[in-house]
């Protein structure tokens, strides 16, 4: 989908002469693959597993759109992987600059470019990338929100005590 912004790194990758996977399938498949050097493989709709095992393998996970959220990023953090986005939408909650990942600030394919440039996985940790990954996690998650919901209660009930 255009919002994804896969041109960006369709043109980055083609310029920078590296490998560029690209997992999944839609609408413009066609246009980038039309745009795309020999360096850039389109792989297509993966299975879970196939998934987890090219997100396990990964140097970077690539992120170049804007999303409210974006679980992709966190699933590849989740396999321990450093992840490369534009530094807006939800990848600024999910992603730690230098910790988990690079941040790119303009949307164009030399401002990826740049960053992968600069982008050492010698510097990134795998367990620490995990364990900010598993911040997000269904545990995680609910325990904050049994949290939340046993404060409001206590707010609430609190409140009623002097009716």
């Amino acid at each position: 989908m255009p919002y994804k912004r896969i041109d960006l790194a369709v043109k980055a990758f083609s310029q920078l002469g590296l490998p560029l996977w690209i997992i999944g399938d839609g609408r413009d498949r066609r246009a980038l693959e039309t745009a795309a050097a020999a360096n850039v493989r389109f792989l297509g709709r993966a299975s879970d597993k196939d998934l987890k095992r090219y997100l396990g393998g990964c140097r970077a996970f690539i992120f170049p759109g804007e999303e409210d959220f974006g679980i992709a990023p966190l699933e590849a953090q989740a396999a321990g992987r450093p992840v490369i986005a534009y530094a807006g939408g939800g990848a600024l909650e999910t992603v730690v600059e230098g910790a988990t990942g690079l941040f790119f600030r303009e949307q164009t394919p030399e401002a990826l470019a740049e960053a992968v440039a600069r982008f050492d996985d010698g510097r990134f940790d795998a367990v620490t990338i995990r364990n900010h990954a598993m911040r997000f996690g269904r545990a995680a998650f609910q325990r904050r929100f049994g949290e939340f919901v046993l404060a409001r209660y206590l707010e609430f009930s609190a409140s009623r005590e002097f009716e």
